[in-house]
Order: C-alpha cells, then structure tokens, then sequence
C-alpha cells in the first residue's frame, strides 16, 4: 500500500486525478492484470520502452487535460518497429499541440498490445448512500450504447459476482455464442471482487472505470483504466 499512498498523495498535492499509468499501477496492485506500460518524454525513451515492452506497442497522449484521447488524435495502435514508434510519437504530439494548445503533456504512454477479446468494463461509483459499488457490463462503446450493466455494493462475495456476471443481457457473449470460445469468468468474477476490495481500502476514489478490459479464455487484461480521485 506504501506505492498506492505515494501515488494518490502525488496526485492529490498536484490537484489532479490519476493519470492513466499511476491507476494501471494501483489497479495491478490488487491482483488485476493489466497491460504493460512505460511512460517516455522523447523519442529515444519511447523506442527504448517499446523495445523492452516487445512489439507490437500502443502509443497514447499522457495528460491530465486529456480524458478522451482518441478524440485529440492522441492514440496510435498496433506499432511493429522502431519507426513506427518515432512516426506515432511525433504524430500524437503535433495532434495534441493543434487540438489542446492549453492541456499540460506529460509525455507519451507506451502500451503493451492487448490482442482483441470480448470487451466488458469493470467499474466502481462512490454513492452517497451505499458507498464503494462495483459495475459489471460489455465495454468499449457498448456500455453507452445499451447500458447494460449490473451493481453491487462491496464487499463482494464470489457468489454477487457471480449474479452481476449473470444480470446482463449480454450474457450469452461471455459463455460462448454461436460458436465463439468462452471467456473466463473466473478471473472477471476475481476482478469484481477485488475492484470492490479497492473501493474499501483507498478511500480517496470517487470512480474507477476500467474499460476496455479485455476477456479471454484464459483470462482478462485491463486496457485502459482512469480513476477520479475525490
């Protein structure tokens, strides 16, 4: 927890919430698996990260100005070499200057790549009545296009994991559709109560969303993870 303290204080001194490699190293902290990531301030540290990430890499703007960064032209996916690396990071630093003149740029996330998996998005709201609530839906754009998620207030047992899992509409997706693999439910369900476990423990989040994470067979990955300090 002496990590997690440091990051949140760091954070709270500099009046700002999370950026997105502090929430992926809380968030990994809890047991919750999620991508590989370096933060780079140049070219050369990008080309070096990604070199010891393993190719192929992700590259996304860092800036707590920047929630959306797709929209500012600040991600580049699936990048195979060196080049790639120098191109995208010149790209995403030119994109952000024209689009968000005023955002504070921290540097450039190099990501390792998560291979495409069914999407689903693990959650925590802090309401004022129940307080720590884990959410369990299908992610990426999906949660805003159907909202079809589920609550729980933590802590959660194996079994209210369980039941989120099984609220959805979308449930059929997770145990295999029309000939699709499965993906492991075990682990979705070990996140859930782990993000709950979270929302316990480290008072200061207000949210916590984890989208996408990735489901697998054997397994998930958490993609793109942003927590909002209180």
């Amino acid at each position: 927890m002496d990590e997690v303290r440091r990051i949140i204080a760091k954070a709270k001194q500099e009046g700002r919430s999370l950026l997105e490699h502090e929430a992926k190293a809380i968030v990994k902290s809890y047991g919750i698996p999620v991508t590989e990531v370096r933060v780079a301030r140049n070219v050369d540290e990008a080309i070096e990260a990604a070199k010891e990430i393993g190719f192929p890499v992700v590259l996304k703007i860092v800036s707590p100005d920047i929630v959306h960064k797709s929209d500012v032209g600040g991600v580049v996916i699936d990048i195979k070499d060196p080049e790639g690396v120098k191109e995208a990071y010149e790209r995403i630093i030119a994109n952000v200057k024209e689009r968000r003149p005023d955002a504070k740029i921290v540097g450039v996330l190099v990501q390792e790549y998560a291979p495409p998996g069914l999407e689903v998005i693990i959650g925590l709201i802090r309401d004022p009545q129940f307080g720590p609530t884990v959410m369990f839906g299908l992610g990426g754009v999906f949660v805003e296009i159907f909202n079809d998620v589920s609550f729980r207030v933590a802590p959660l047992t194996e079994r209210d994991a369980e039941e989120m899992i099984n609220e959805i509409r979308a449930r059929p997706l997770l145990y295999g559709y029309r000939g699709s693999e499965p993906v492991d439910v075990d682990a979705i369900k070990k996140a859930l109560i782990r993000a709950g476990e979270m929302g316990l423990e480290i008072e200061e989040i207000s949210e916590m969303d984890l989208n996408p994470t990735m489901a697998y067979p054997d397994g998930i990955k958490v993609v793109d993870a942003r927590i909002i300090l209180r």
